[in-house]
């Protein structure tokens, strides 16, 4: 990342060098306190330790090595040694004119990373359980995309195993199998109507399995059969799994949520018995009451770690064996330097035990990152899990439209979208509910809960995706009112009073982008556009812009208009959101 304040922490730290002490002494960053600095250096408080001085002493040395610099339109000792900067005009102009892709530079340009988010079962309809996990996990993609990483996004599917085995038994033995292998993939009704058939069908199986015997017994059998690649059975599951992931494409372009890889349980059951077969000449799987698991505690753990189960007493293959299989699989297709699992934080013990199973293995060497970035439950206004009005879960189409028929009703409240087509007016719409869903996710931190309130995310006031779409579209309203006047955007960018404080915070965004990428949490970038966004405002109140009699103040506030348009619109991007043209 190349920022402001780094090129300010390297003149800073030469001069800590120059004192003899550690330039890492000199690191800058955004002032705590803007009403007294842009900036501030807290090095002096360590340094005197170091060198057996007052740290006011230290700082005042520093000051002193920095006098006369053209980039320091003030500098000042604060309290018992700290450094407030402010810098010129010219210097803060000069960086942003030079500043290239918003200020960022590719971080690891060959650095592969697998992002494991989605998680669907096929045969399943997609419920809001899915939510969270494609909307953090896409995100997290998008930014790590763009600042160089070489990323693949797996859906990974549950796509195998007994659930899979009831569901083919009950269409055999109905004699209704027919139904499945007849849909054609191509035609949105026949997908439609099959996964309705089947998101009724599973749970009526499941619960007279649970009541018969003999039907368990076959649900098994057919399981077996499956796995074997028998047919009829594989080619059933085939059409099953061909349908399902049609379905799913459909709902998460609607989202605007992508994969490169749309890979499922199925897709490693080759690789399950040789790596277990491994795992036992390496001694770390071992039979216990009949199964056969793998220890993974460790003597400095505080909590109880249970064994990782590979296979049950039955000789059924468990979630944990799977996802071992799975990272088998991506360090010999892929070999990526981190794997990272976008997944609920209730599964932390299970990701635990699989990630210490592998090192255990030594499947995966010392140097490969693999991360269970965990998030929290999306919540109803009672502060409990979100479902519909009955209770049940919602559906994740549902939810789509639940929102979109919100984004109507709030684009007619605000007089928005009135003179557009039925067809222009629906892409606003959608982008619209797209943004509150999005933007209410994301804004929260990976790990907390969050009320799912659709009055509130949809507004066009406040911290929601709806308020940062409408000041992307009043910026493009106002460079078009510009471009139509005859205004050409030539001339040179001026710092005033009433716009500094925007262009400083725009310097902010490499910063507010490496955050997001250390922790796998776009909060960061949510919160920093969030600012933008009232700075611009700010700045838009405070300036006038096509009534300004001066062509060159005109010039220079309708280019930061364009310069901020495009940060805001590329954040957003990173976040799965897109702004319309015009609202």
């Amino acid at each position: 990342m190349t920022s402001l304040t780094q090129k300010l922490s390297a003149l800073v730290g030469a001069a800590f060098e120059g004192q003899g002490l550690a330039k890492e002494l000199g690191l800058v960053r955004v002032s705590d306190r803007p009403d007294l600095a842009q900036y501030q250096c807290n090095g002096a408080m360590a340094a005197a330790k170091q060198a057996k001085k007052n740290p006011r002493e230290v700082a005042q040395n520093i000051l002193d090595a920095l006098e006369g610099n053209a980039a320091f339109s003030k500098l000042e000792i604060a309290g018992p040694g700290f450094i407030n900067l402010n810098i010129t005009d010219d210097f803060l102009k000069s960086h942003i004119e030079g500043s290239q892709n918003f200020g960022v530079t590719a971080i690891s340009p060959s650095e592969k990373v697998v992002l494991d988010y989605g998680g669907p079962n096929i045969a399943k309809a997609m419920h809001v359980g899915h939510l969270r996990a494609a909307i953090i996990g896409d995100s997290v993609r998008r930014i790590m995309l763009f600042a160089g990483y070489d990323v693949l996004g797996d859906v990974h599917m549950g796509d195998w195993g007994t659930h899979m085995g009831m569901l083919i038994a009950d269409y055999l033995r109905l004699d209704e199998a027919h139904l499945v292998l007849e849909t054609d993939i191509n035609d949105a009704a026949s997908v439609h109507a099959l996964m309705e058939d089947m998101a009724a069908r599973y749970p009526k199986a499941s619960g007279e399995a649970k009541e018969n015997a003999s039907l368990k017994a076959e649900a098994l059998e057919a399981t077996v059969k499956l796995q074997n690649r028998e047919q009829p059975y594989y080619g059933i599951w085939e059409k099953i799994r061909d349908v399902s992931v049609a379905g799913m494409k459909e709902t998460y372009a609607r989202l605007g949520v992508h994969f490169d890889l749309w890979k499922g349980e199925a897709d490693v059951h080759d690789y399950i018995a040789p790596m277990v077969e491994e795992m036992k000449t390496k001694g770390i799987a071992e039979e216990s009451d009949g199964a056969l698991v793998v220890h993974v505690v460790d003597e400095d753990d505080n909590k109880k770690i249970p064994p990782m189960i590979l296979y049950k007493r039955d000789g059924a293959v468990m979630y944990g064996t799977t996802d071992c299989a799975t990272i088998v699989e991506r360090v010999k297709l892929y070999n990526p330097s981190k794997m990272v699992y976008v997944v609920d934080q209730r599964q932390a013990l299970h990701f635990e035990q699989v990630f210490r199973a592998v090192r255990k293995a030594d499947i995966v060497n010392d140097h490969t990152e693999l991360t269970h970035a965990g998030f929290g439950t999306m919540n109803g206004k009672d502060g409990k899990p979100f479902k519909t009005r009955e209770g049940g879960v919602m559906r994740l189409e549902d939810l789509i439209q639940m929102a979109t028929d919100k984004a109507y009703a709030r684009l007619d409240e605000a007089n928005l979208a009135a003179d557009m087509d039925a067809h222009e007016r629906s892409d606003v719409a959608h982008k619209v509910a797209i943004a509150a869903i999005k933007f209410a996710d994301l804004q929260n931190q990976r790990q907390a809960d969050y009320v799912f309130d659709l009055d509130r995310l949809t507004s066009f006031e406040g911290k929601t995706g709806p308020y940062l779409l409408y000041q992307a579209v009043r910026i493009k309203s106002l460079l078009n009112k510009a471009r139509d006047a005859g205004i050409t955007l030539e001339g040179e960018l001026i710092v005033e009073e009433g716009n500094r404080e925007l262009l400083l915070l725009m310097t902010q965004f490499p910063e507010a982008l490496q955050l997001s990428i250390n922790g796998y949490a776009p909060h960061h970038l949510c919160e920093y556009v969030f600012k933008m966004a009232q700075a611009f405002s700010s700045f838009y109140g405070n300036c006038h812009i096509l009534s300004e009699a001066d062509e060159a103040l005109k010039v220079s506030r309708l280019k930061l208009c364009e310069m901020t348009v495009a940060q805001l619109e590329k954040i957003l991007e990173l976040l799965g959101i897109y702004a319309p043209t015009r609202m």
